[in-house]
């Protein structure tokens, strides 16, 4: 379907989003949509952000607001490029719901049979984990657990994959919900093994180019060359910092795609279509579609959210989707959350709806719309999500900044560390992570980790042999933290362990020990 006009703008969307049959409550005007974006980004203080909604298989509203870059007049428009994050899992799911239907693949097959290096915390849970459990988040290991393997590294997935046995079990295999993004690098490696193209050249070939979606790129490194490209900023309390850029290409198959409004909207197409284009092609069928529709893995409602959406009965994940229930329909969606860029996307299929947000920052604010939005057209009591959801960001924001400070603040007054600094100096492994140096510059400690080039930070002494991590590179998601060494009975140095607070990249996973060399004996400070 082509782009949305601006005469369609004018006079498409209370007409379509009326359809099917309208009542007075499904009808919204495009002045309606403008106004309350441009309300609620300023409110939320986003950069920029593009939405475009699909209904009755047309674009009816696709429009960007803000600027590309802060303190920069380059407008965000529909065709401005995003990164849509773990929204390329969905993707992924289709992906491999192509080679189920050319019987390449089945959906229970072990994972093992086609990368027997996979292993888990488990010898049982290793041999029985099926092809479909990679897609729904049931593998028994933790939120967001690993994610350090792949996060700036230089590990390929199957190094990754490799040292994935390293990381505690969680929940229970198949049946406790705990969103993982390594097992969707997993199902990209199966994706690379039974259809003999890397991951992205399939998701190229078989998916963009057939829905004519020009723009979109699974890389980074595609973005030299290509113009109308969004910057990334960090959201502090203070503002928002642009960020470059972060390469992702060896998590590729678990948020690597970038990609625009314009061209999202004919992936919302397709998913409405259950996997018919828009010339009549079938990429996946019916059956495929409703395979990734259903529920797979329960996810519990909490109190909270019971409270906050008294409509919803059942929360889950299918293949590649959440899914739930709202003012009685089902609806499915997934969020995206990139170095400094957040997106959703949301489907209703009983009411032929689709929705896409992209933004440049690191809020809610894609989440704010698409509730907004749900609630116009599905009608009944309506909610001020921004007014709410605010208060909460605001709220975890001064936590977060909480949490912060206070690990790098000196419990102890007036203490030394135990050792000279040439007495910490050395390399020190972790079984899954890899290694990390220790060493003297300019009279201060500075660790750097071996596989990530990036992560490199200055130590200052916090009290006895805890010492503060300044990063020397700004990061999305992460500030800084604290390093505390492990000395034995002999005060010779074992190990450290990092303490940086955040919500997804788990520096508490990695225990680094002492690498034995020749050194002299550890001797207490005079």
């Amino acid at each position: 379907m082509g782009r949305c006009h601006t005469c369609l703008l004018t006079i498409g969307l209370t007409t379509l989003l009326a359809s099917s049959p309208a009542t007075s409550e499904e009808i919204l005007s495009v002045s309606d949509i403008d106004g309350y974006l441009k309300r609620t980004l300023n409110d939320w203080q986003v950069p920029g952000i593009a939405v475009a909604i699909v209904r009755s298989d047309r674009v009816v509203f696709s429009q960007g607001l803000g600027v590309r870059e802060t303190g920069t007049e380059n407008p965000v428009d529909e065709n401005t490029l995003f990164a849509i994050a773990s929204n390329t899992k969905a993707f992924t799911a289709a992906a491999l719901s192509m080679l189920v239907e050319e019987g390449k693949v089945k959906w229970d097959d072990p994972v093992t049979q086609y990368l027997p290096y996979f292993a888990l915390y488990d010898r049982y849970v290793t041999e029985d984990i099926r092809i479909r459990d990679l897609l729904c988040h049931r593998s028994g290991l933790g939120q967001f657990s690993g994610d350090l393997l792949w996060y700036g590294t230089s590990y390929s997935p199957k190094q990754i994959l490799s040292r994935v046995e390293h990381l505690p079990q969680s929940g229970r295999f198949g049946r406790s919900y705990n969103y993982n993004n390594l097992m969707f690098l997993a199902a990209g490696e199966v994706i690379v093994k039974v259809s003999g193209m890397s991951w992205s050249e399939f998701i190229q070939t078989r998916i963009l180019d057939p829905l004519d979606m020009n723009r979109t790129v699974t890389s980074t490194c595609r973005l030299a060359a290509a113009a109308n490209v969004a910057v990334p900023h960090k959201t502090k309390s203070t503002g928002n910092v642009a960020l470059p850029w972060y390469n992702w290409d060896n998590a590729a198959a678990v948020g690597g795609i970038i990609s625009s409004t314009a061209d999202m909207t004919k992936w919302v197409q397709l998913q409405l279509r259950k996997g018919s284009t828009e010339k009549g092609d079938r990429l996946f069928s019916e059956g495929s579609s409703q395979e990734m529709w259903r529920p797979h893995t329960l996810i519990k409602i909490s109190d909270k959210n019971r409270k906050r959406y008294p409509s919803t009965h059942f929360m889950a994940y299918g293949l590649g989707w959440g899914m739930r229930d709202y003012k009685g329909h089902k609806i499915l969606s997934h969020g995206g959350g990139y170095d400094g860029m957040y997106s959703r996307v949301v489907l209703v299929p009983e009411k032929d709806l689709g929705i896409v947000v992209l933004t440049n920052s690191m809020t809610s604010l894609p989440s704010v719309v698409c509730k907004h939005l749900l609630d116009e057209v599905l009608g009944g009591e309506k909610t001020d999500w921004s007014k709410l959801m605010l208060e909460d960001f605001k709220k975890d924001r001064a936590k977060y900044d909480k949490r912060m400070l206070e690990s790098v603040t000196p419990r102890l007054e007036n203490t030394k560390p135990s050792l000279k600094l040439e007495q910490y100096v050395g390399t020190y492994r972790d079984v899954m992570f890899g290694d990390t140096t220790l060493e003297v510059v300019d009279e201060k400690l500075v660790l750097s980790f071996a596989i990530n080039k990036d992560l490199v930070a200055d130590l200052s002494h916090m009290h006895r042999d805890t010492f503060a991590i300044q990063w020397r590179r700004e990061f999305a998601w992460f500030g800084n933290g604290n390093l505390q060494f492990r000395l034995n009975n002999k005060t010779n140095v074992t190990g450290f362990e990092l303490d940086v607070p955040n919500e997804d990249l788990w520096f508490y996973e990695m225990h680094f020990k002492r690498v034995p060399s020749i050194r002299p004996i550890g001797l207490l400070q005079e």
